[in-house]
């Protein structure tokens, strides 16, 4: 995932001033904060995760739950929480350069821990609804 993507997309479900993310490179912290783009920010927001929730996905989940804006429901995540480019090699292969990592809005680093959701739930797999996965939480 695409880290602008995801504090985007966390942007949707919070208000104005919030705290999605914050980048830390090169010794310097820049503060990803919720501009006001939010929606109705009083619904209640299900979000459902598991192992291969990562990266941009992962910065979504963070933002929500550490805002307490939704429940997270599921497994725990994959962990990514450092910010990688791609570099092309001449030969057609690549080499991922770590340009640098993510805190959750409460300070977590997730990097190689994931994020543990506020309800575990086993039985929901990848090819199950929302409303299986839900069943009996809502």
């Amino acid at each position: 995932g695409f880290m602008p993507a995801g504090v985007d997309v966390a942007k949707l479900f919070l208000t104005p001033g919030t705290r999605v993310i914050s980048e830390v490179a090169a010794g310097r912290t820049t503060f990803y904060d919720a501009d006001g783009v939010g929606s109705n920010t009083a619904v209640p927001l299900y979000l459902l995760v598991d192992q291969r929730t990562a990266s941009a996905s992962e910065i979504l989940t963070a933002a929500l739950q550490d805002n307490r804006r939704a429940t997270v429901v599921g497994t725990r995540t994959f962990g990514k929480g450092r910010i990688q480019n791609v570099q092309a090699l001449e030969d057609g292969s690549g080499i991922a350069v770590t340009k640098a990592k993510y805190m959750t809005p409460d300070g977590r680093d997730i990097h190689g821990v994931g994020i543990t959701p506020n309800i575990e739930s086993k039985s929901c797999g990848p090819t199950d609804s929302a409303a299986t996965c839900l069943a009996g939480i809502i």
